[in-house]
């Protein structure tokens, strides 16, 4: 018992335990994840666009994803460009524009610089009943490319 809590001390002055709670929470540590608010504040301040990962702990389907997308270089190299917010259980707002589609998990809905939710960037592999549901990488991925492809577009054209 004495182990235990000299050990949990230990890691409490040492930063361990957030890091573990960021890294589980965030999918993976080497992304910088943000919460929601600071998320939307940081891409309009940035003027980037914010990819939001919708999850829950409990969850089958995230617990599948969750590896998956940790382990992804890919997905990681291409974060460097989005703001990346990670919503996770009391965090998930209750805004329908944050649900276009319903509130099922997970869920990856990508914002512009401004905050909107880019509706049109879904995976479209997938369910048309869960358009925001991505239960591969690689589609992932593509909405990514997509999204940055747009927002060069978008520069370009200022």
């Amino acid at each position: 018992m004495a182990s235990s809590l000299f050990s949990l001390a230990t890691s409490a002055i040492f930063g361990t335990i957030s890091a573990a709670a960021d890294h589980v929470k965030g999918w993976t540590k080497n992304i910088h994840w943000v919460s929601l608010k600071e998320g939307q504040r940081m891409a309009r301040e940035q003027k980037r666009p914010a990819m939001i990962v919708f999850h829950k702990p409990w969850c089958r389907a995230c617990k599948a994803l969750r590896p998956r997308f940790a382990n992804n270089r890919e997905i990681e190299l291409l974060a460097n460009d989005f703001i990346m917010i990670s919503v996770e259980d009391d965090e998930v707002p209750r805004s329908s524009e944050l649900s276009p589609d319903g509130s099922y998990i997970p869920r990856i809905l990508f914002l512009d610089p401004e905050g909107n939710v880019l509706s049109h960037v879904y995976n479209q592999q997938g369910n048309k009943q869960y358009k925001y549901y991505y239960p591969e990488t690689a589609s992932i991925v593509e909405s990514m490319k997509q999204v940055l492809k747009q927002a060069t577009v978008r520069h370009l054209k200022k």
